[in-house]
């Protein structure tokens, strides 16, 4: 079942954006993840307004490989440094309708 991983950041200290711009994309492709957006260009369309930099979107194919790319030991530095110089939330959600009305989702 496909997974999606979103990451909602607030960037401090911008320092670690290059290397992590430049790297990480590799360890999510490992995976088996790919990137559906990585975006600075975040609107509010309703609610009170997050104070977010930018939002990664990626999927993986399944939940245990979302898990393996957060936990790869390759990819703690990096995680170490965004941690560092930014106020960072990754959610992971599959592909399910809870209400199970929509009939090209499984419910959830």
């Amino acid at each position: 079942m496909t997974v999606y991983v979103i990451a909602d950041i607030k960037i401090t200290d911008d320092k670690w954006v290059p290397d992590y711009a430049a790297s990480v994309h590799a360890f999510v492709h490992q995976h088996g993840g790919k990137y559906l957006s990585r975006s600075a260009n975040v609107k509010t369309l309703e609610g009170k307004p997050r104070d977010t930099t930018l939002i990664a979107l990626m999927a993986f194919p399944t939940a245990r490989a979302a898990q393996a790319f957060v936990a790869d030991p390759q990819y703690a530095p990096y995680v170490t440094a965004r941690q560092g110089g930014s106020v960072s939330e990754f959610r992971l959600i599959d592909d399910t309708d809870v209400a199970g009305t929509i009939p090209y989702l499984a419910k959830g």
